[in-house]
């Protein structure tokens, strides 16, 4: 298959509001895949590469000057190859190899081809080909029922496999995915309400848990044998010895537990977000030990409980974790859980979640049994760029590129700015109307995918924080970031400085 079919199907169900025609355009697609692309094709239709993590960043693709071909040759299949090379090159001349697998790969696609690359390897691909819409599209090109293909995706953890099996696998092979200890699956997600007084009244009486600003961990026990896993399912059992140690030593053979763990600092509070990540990374710093809190109990000792209510997951959960166990109560009474999230912000957490009692665990799924709640934070940044949208956008400047002021000069010269972020997130049609027609007139420059802009405009950004990240000349990017508002009444000399947005990096 050709990549120029997939990337002609991604224009089509970005061009298109309806989830019914989103639905068909993907069908059709995947009923022309051979069996040996689905995953991949999958894979980039999702912006998530089934090799994982690629080592590839956007200074080193927009480092990239490149003729681009005239016409359409590059498949699926090689696409995947070389994704695969960039996924393992490592070592000494590892930043070579996968600058000379780019610039080959960049040679090979058309622009349009490039362009869709470049957002599925970067994870900014805006189709709307999200899970729910894929997971319909591959019910539909199979023929099969819609609850077996969602719960053969949830069980399985992998909506590629899936969608191999449904279309091209034997009779009966999706019911044959099951839960079993030592293959991950899909977390059970949460919607978001503004108060946890709010979220009670979706929820009905509920337990309401502490929200770290953890990562999310899934682990699986036989035996002596554990597994550690993220919540995109990336195994990460060898880099987190001392959790391995505490499952090994919880009253269970056979167990699957939902959980958070984060790294405390001296005097028992949360550190950093990015600290707690950098146990994960290749070079992880082992002297940061982290600690687990569970939430959830998927499975003991040969019990399935994912179609048990939470109560009675509580129940199970209480006798096997023990201490490790996320604080929280049971109510259905609104100043109690507004209590419980005064002391989990006083704590330094996040907030709290706030969970149905009577629901089963809805694994892959975001309802709303679970809704989290926790404070949202907004900054006035200036805009220093938009890209040129695609799909349904194409034509409107859309993606903004963020910047906050430097009035030290850490990065430049003392009052300049200094770019922490992107988002298109929270921007209607009216406001990218708005932006195509008002940006030009605060154009400093501009490439083929961008225009640059003056430091002239402020606008309100709201995000859930801010992380350590090489990726931007300030070393963090924000978090979630999402638009509030443009500030008219606001000067540039008046937005937030780089070093209130590193200041989130202390906690």
């Amino acid at each position: 298959m050709l990549l120029s079919e997939l990337v002609t199907t991604t224009e089509k169900v970005a061009s298109t509001s309806s989830r019914l025609a989103k639905i068909d355009a993907i069908a059709e697609l995947l009923r022309g895949a051979d069996e040996a692309v689905v995953p991949a094709l999958v894979g980039l239709l999702l912006a998530s590469p089934r090799q994982g993590r690629l080592g590839v960043g956007w200074r080193g693709l927009s480092s990239l000057d490149i003729a681009h071909a005239a016409e359409s040759s590059l498949t699926i299949a090689e696409v995947d190859h070389a994704f695969e090379e960039l996924s393992t090159a490592s070592g000494a001349g590892s930043a070579g190899v996968r600058s000379d697998l780019l610039r080959a790969l960049a040679t090979r696609s058309t622009a349009a081809e490039w362009d869709f690359l470049a957002r599925a390897m970067l994870g900014e691909l805006r189709t709307g080909a999200l899970g729910g819409v894929l997971l319909d599209a591959i019910a539909r090109a199979s023929d099969q029922p819609i609850a077996l293909v969602r719960r053969a995706a949830m069980l399985s953890g992998d909506l590629g496999e899936t969608a191999r099996l449904a279309l091209t696998g034997d009779e009966g092979a999706l019911e044959e995915v099951g839960l079993r200890v030592g293959r991950p699956v899909l977390p059970m997600l949460a919607a978001t309400a503004a108060t946890p007084t709010a979220a009670l009244e979706i929820t009905g009486r509920a337990s309401v848990e502490y929200k770290l600003d953890g990562a999310r961990i899934q682990v699986h026990r036989h035996g002596d044998d554990v597994g550690i896993y993220t919540r995109s399912l990336a195994d990460v059992t060898h880099r987190l010895p001392e959790i391995v140690e505490i499952v090994r030593a919880l009253p269970a053979q056979d167990v699957i537990l939902d959980g958070e763990t984060l790294s405390l600092d001296e005097d028992g509070g949360p550190r950093p977000f990015q600290e707690t990540m950098s146990r994960f990374g290749a070079d992880a710093a082992r002297e940061l030990a982290l600690r687990p809190w569970f939430f959830d109990v998927l499975h003991l000792d040969g019990r399935d409980l994912l179609d048990e209510p939470l109560s009675v997951r509580q129940e199970v959960l209480a006798a096997v974790a023990g201490d490790w166990r996320m604080p929280g109560i049971v109510t259905d009474d609104p100043e109690a859980a507004e209590q419980l999230s005064r002391e989990a912000l006083a704590a330094g957490h996040e907030g709290v979640v706030v969970k149905a009692v009577d629901a089963p665990y809805a694994a892959g799924r975001r309802g709303k049994s679970w809704v989290k709640v926790k404070p949202v934070l907004t900054y006035d940044l200036v805009v220093l760029g938009a890209e040129w949208g695609s799909g349904r956008r194409r034509g409107w400047l859309s993606n903004l590129h963020l910047g906050a002021r430097d009035p030290e000069g850490e990065f430049g010269d003392p009052g300049s700015f200094v770019m922490v972020g992107k988002t298109f997130k929270g921007l209607t049609d009216a406001l990218l109307e708005w932006q195509t027609e008002e940006f030009p007139a605060h154009e400093s420059h501009r490439t083929a995918s961008t225009v640059f802009l003056r430091p002239e405009l402020v606008v309100e950004i709201a995000i859930d924080g801010v992380q350590r990240s090489p990726r931007y000349p300030g070393g963090l990017a924000l978090r979630f970031a999402r638009v509030k508002r443009y500030r008219d009444d606001k000067t540039p000399a008046e937005a937030d400085t780089i070093q209130t947005l590193r200041a989130l990096l202390r906690g």
